[in-house]
């Protein structure tokens, strides 16, 4: 039987007690199903590129419109969260992802699968209305913490999508991971139905209102336009580094799939940074893990052109790592920050949010291909730390200008 429990958006701050350890796995295991969808194409961009004739320099869009479609579905789709009964508008998302994936199991061609891949990235928007659900099920004094949690498990399907990916194309071709990923979500989308409780918002707007809202919050929310801004540069790095990196693997060191799913398996491990950047968060360290957050992402390249230079594979793997710390790390340090501004506008908020730093991820895997054929690893690893050091700038930029009116006040 579903749970039918109707709860405002806001419903945390007016006293409800934590979400149970079990609704918050289920949030953390759905959440990391479904985004894992948006990056299973990345390890397989050079197997599926030849097999549905796309050539070597625009392989890269099998990334790019996913992550297009993606930025699509948070900014035309997530606002519905503060309109719609969250559990059936997530229950209908999900399921649209199942459909999407079965036709890219099925593309004859190329335009066939970029068809799929950009309604791979509408329909796994749905991510992003449960993130701020579960938020707004948790009192504020641990809400940096159950969020941690749930991100922990969103980032994990991030981090594991790659190696299962390149597993399963290694055992059974590239289309057995979609269809077995449709599958999968098909039965998830049963479960989201039966298990989610109601969380029905108070608001009464219409949706073009909720859209010319949500793009209005960049000019009231400094805060936003802040923390989208540095995850927008670190994000666009890491879609960099791994659009890049299994090319690099399968040109440069002849591996197979199965190789590059044991480095991408590597990678894995920044899925650490979730709980424990929520905890600094809620101690009030947001400001400072930001910086390191950035500083890691800028060292993680100069540590990877060092590695390609010599050719490591160890290298490069440990920088993966400590690139996907630094990125998943910021990401929860942003999250924290814009969820604090507006309980009724949480959904908006993290649309507007996402919106913008996917679309630097979509242009970080678009521009991959080419710079790594036009000037090798090197090329890559000095626009992958450009971008980082970008973001530390602007953050060190409205720290000065926070000190000097405070000052001032």
């Amino acid at each position: 039987m579903s749970n039918s429990i109707t709860a405002p958006p806001a419903a945390a701050e007016t006293g409800r007690a934590a979400p149970s350890v079990a609704l918050t796995t289920l949030f953390a295991v759905a959440t990391g199903a479904v985004v894992a969808n948006i990056y299973y194409v990345q390890p397989l961009v050079g197997t599926i590129a030849p097999d549905i004739g796309l050539p070597p320099a625009v392989a890269s869009l099998l990334v790019t419109l996913t992550q297009l479609g993606y930025a699509a579905g948070l900014l035309l789709l997530v606002p519905l969260g503060d309109l719609l009964e969250n559990r059936k508008l997530i229950a209908r998302m999900v399921g649209a992802s199942a459909l999407a994936l079965a036709l890219a199991a099925f593309a004859w061609n190329g335009a066939s699968f970029l068809a799929a891949a950009l309604l791979i990235g509408v329909s796994s928007a749905a991510v992003q209305i449960m993130v701020p659900m579960i938020a707004s099920l948790t009192p504020d004094a641990i809400r940096g913490r159950v969020v941690g949690n749930v991100m922990a498990g969103l980032l994990l399907g991030i981090l594991l999508a790659r190696p299962m990916a390149s597993f399963v194309a290694w055992l059974a071709g590239w289309r057995a991971v979609f269809g077995l990923s449709a599958a999968g979500i098909a039965a998830l989308t049963v479960l989201l139905r039966l298990k989610l409780p109601r969380v029905t918002p108070k608001l009464d707007h219409h949706y073009g209102e909720l859209i010319v809202s949500m793009l209005g919050l960049y000019r009231t929310e400094p805060t936003l336009r802040r923390r989208a801004a540095y995850q927008t540069c670190a994000f666009a790095a890491f879609t960099l580094y791994w659009t890049a990196a299994p090319l690099l693997l399968l040109h440069e060191f002849h591996y197979t799939q199965l190789g590059v799913a044991i480095f991408a398996l590597v990678g894995a491990a920044g899925a650490a940074a979730a709980p424990i950047a929520g905890r600094l968060a809620d101690a009030g360290y947001g400001r400072a893990g930001t910086a390191t957050a950035l500083g890691l992402i800028a060292l993680s390249f100069l540590i990877s052109g060092y590695g390609a230079s010599i050719h490591s594979v160890v290298l490069l793997a440990g920088a993966g790592v400590l690139l996907d710390f630094g990125v998943q790390a910021n990401n929860l340090f942003g999250q924290r920050a814009i969820y604090a501004l507006a309980p009724e506008r949480r959904a908006r908020l993290n649309g507007a949010y996402m919106t913008a730093f996917f679309l630097g991820g979509a242009a970080g895997s678009a521009v991959a291909s080419t710079l790594l054929i036009r000037g090798g690893w090197q090329l890559v690893a000095l626009v992958g730390a450009a971008l980082p050091l970008i973001a530390l700038a602007y953050f060190t930029v409205n720290e000065l200008r926070r000190a000097r009116l405070r000052h001032h006040g």
